[in-house]
């Protein structure tokens, strides 16, 4: 496996530390974004695959293992990190151009999201990995009691001393996160200590992302901010070709998040994966990798 390791200043004095893998004037580009609790070294093996004919960047995203780390959770709104991601296309594709595939999972993905919404011009093609759409979000975090019990611990995400109760005891609480879908068999002991290396480096920008976002289950019978919450079409409709790989068996984002997605995003092709969950990419990376193979054909 060659991954090349690199910082990547952007115009807006952001830096992020970033793998990269496959030649760089390869005739495809892809960038990929990582979640929450992960860092880009979780998309090694899926690059290492596809890098033959395709430069394959992934940035550690902002608040995440070496790239910029504001304080302040205003500076993880929407805007910045859509600037951050713009900025990378930049660089990886080339100024004004578009990626060729832009590939997201989990917090990733809800950044991709509203990017593609936002700047479709940047995007040729979208596949996003168990990450809810956000108006899909908002209906079911606001309607479905079944989706908001599963999101309560975003609730527990937000608090002050969410960073201290998260790096006790060896990280144990996020380790368990990592394991609680299943026997994580493929949570090897050199994969715990990459994780351990990024959290070291501090959780509270990366729970920042929790925190700026309006998209969080009711903190109790008297919050009605969700039905308050009016989101613009700007930000919901997609019209980049797209793909969702979606794990079932994930206990967080329910399928039912799936509902209706088309409204939103015309023509989605949908692949569901019976048994797999939230960390497919883990678990099945040969199922995603022929996926993606797929969609960099056509």
């Amino acid at each position: 496996m060659t991954i090349t390791l690199f910082d990547q200043p952007l115009p807006h004095g952001v830096t992020l530390a970033c793998r990269a893998a496959g030649p760089v004037d390869a005739p495809q580009r892809a960038l990929f974004l990582h979640g929450f609790p992960e860092a880009a070294f979780v998309w090694d093996e899926v690059m290492d695959a596809l890098a033959p004919g395709v430069r394959c960047v992934a940035p550690n995203l902002r608040g995440y293992g070496g790239s910029s780390a504001p304080a302040d959770p205003t500076a993880y709104h929407a805007k910045h990190l859509a600037a951050d991601l713009s900025a990378m296309v930049d660089a990886t594709a080339g100024p004004g151009q578009a990626i060729d595939l832009l590939v997201a999972h989990d917090w990733g993905g809800g950044l991709a999201w509203t990017f593609a919404a936002l700047m479709p011009q940047r995007v040729k093609r979208l596949v996003i990995i168990n990450a809810p759409h956000p108006g899909t979000f908002h209906r079911e975090l606001r309607d479905n009691p079944a989706q908001q019990a599963a999101s309560a611990y975003m609730l527990e995400l937000v608090q002050p001393d969410a960073a201290q109760r998260l790096a006790a005891d060896d990280f144990a609480r996020l380790f368990g996160l990592l394991s609680r879908f299943g026997a994580a068999e493929w949570l090897t002991p050199a994969l715990r200590q990459q994780y351990r290396e990024v959290w070291q480096r501090g959780l509270d920008p990366a729970l920042n992302y929790y925190r700026g976002t309006p998209l969080r289950p009711p903190s109790g019978p008297g919050d009605d901010a969700l039905r308050q919450l009016v989101l613009p079409p700007a930000v919901l409709n997609v019209r980049v070709p797209t793909t969702v790989l979606w794990g079932e068996a994930d206990h967080a984002l329910l399928p039912a998040l799936l509902d209706g997605l088309e409204a939103w995003v015309p023509g989605v092709q949908i692949y569901r994966r019976p048994g797999a969950s939230h960390w497919i990419v883990h678990e099945q990376p040969a199922w995603v990798i022929d996926r993606l193979r797929e969609v960099l054909s056509r």
